[in-house]
């Protein structure tokens, strides 16, 4: 008896520490979202866990009721009963329950998937940074601002920012947690993603897929600051920073870690040749005309 009583306690601590775990990382910040994006995600997630605990709580109710019920015993009395075969009410209900859960989270998760798609509320002043994920470092490109930034980057608070992505590098997953995301970044093709927010704060953002050697280095932050602020911000780079020159981009793209960086200058230009390298799967003539023709899409 002493020893099943161990047994048990060690089973419930496994359970324990598997439970706390995610807390020890970045990715728990999901469940705090400072923006509209996030906030919808944040929603999905919880609705997502609703559904399906009801499915898998009354499966480990159930598990544990029948190997105790039915355990083999000298004592057991329940009946044995070798020729029952079915329950179509069981049966009823083990394929009903599912196929409603599924219907139900495939509903929401289109709406609101594809509602994501679209700015965040009302667009009146957007600010569109173009990102590109390098071996092992992140620059953003402030082509309204001609300034640059690697692996960090500002953004004024309750405004919609429009963040065009693409790599220079294997493909990637650009993730801020608490403002919304992921959005691949992949060579020869620019992805839009739009995310807010609500206020001023720095928030964790990540490369979510594995590309190699550096890859735990490739993280960044978020500073959301006010719109004055945010304007101070610029006029200081672009009166303090170096110029992004072609030898410095080079410099970059070769497979290094990087502290962040701020650049005074931008290459015009350099994001659609980023994209059109290579023939630029998914890019049209206008790109050479500076419009980049993107494909849309949420992950």
């Amino acid at each position: 008896m002493q020893k099943r009583t161990g047994t048990y306690t060690l089973i419930a601590a496994l359970c324990a520490t598997l439970f706390l775990l995610p807390g020890c990382g970045e990715q728990v910040l999901v469940f705090h979202p400072v923006g509209p994006v996030g906030q919808v995600e944040k929603q999905m997630i919880i609705l997502s866990i609703v559904m399906v605990s009801i499915v898998v709580i009354p499966v480990i109710a159930l598990l544990w009721v029948i190997v105790v019920r039915y355990r083999d015993t000298p004592d057991n009395p329940t009946p044995y009963r070798p020729e029952w075969s079915e329950s179509r009410t069981l049966e009823f209900l083990w394929w009903a329950v599912p196929i409603v859960i599924i219907g139900v989270l495939g509903f929401v998760t289109v709406q609101k998937t594809f509602a994501l798609v679209r700015p965040p509320g009302k667009v009146i002043n957007p600010l569109t940074i173009q990102v590109t994920s390098l071996d092992w470092k992140w620059l953003f490109q402030y082509p309204g601002q001609k300034i640059a930034t690697v692996n960090y980057c500002e953004i004024p608070a309750n405004r919609p920012i429009e963040f065009v992505l693409t790599s220079n590098a294997p493909m990637n997953s650009f993730w801020v947690p608490q403002l919304g995301g992921q959005e691949y970044t992949m060579p020869g093709m620019a992805m839009k993603l739009w995310l807010e927010a609500d206020q001023p704060g720095v928030y964790f953002g990540s490369g979510a897929n594995f590309s190699g050697e550096g890859f735990s280095h490739m993280h960044f932050h978020v500073i959301a600051r006010p719109q004055s602020d945010f304007d101070h911000w610029v006029q200081r780079i672009k009166s303090t920073a170096p110029p992004l020159t072609t030898q410095q981009y080079a410099v970059l793209a070769q497979r290094t870690i990087v502290q962040p960086m701020s650049f005074s200058t931008n290459q015009p230009g350099l994001f659609e040749k980023i994209v059109s390298q290579d023939g630029g799967m998914y890019m049209r003539r206008d790109l050479m005309k500076g419009k980049v023709n993107t494909h849309v899409g949420t992950d």
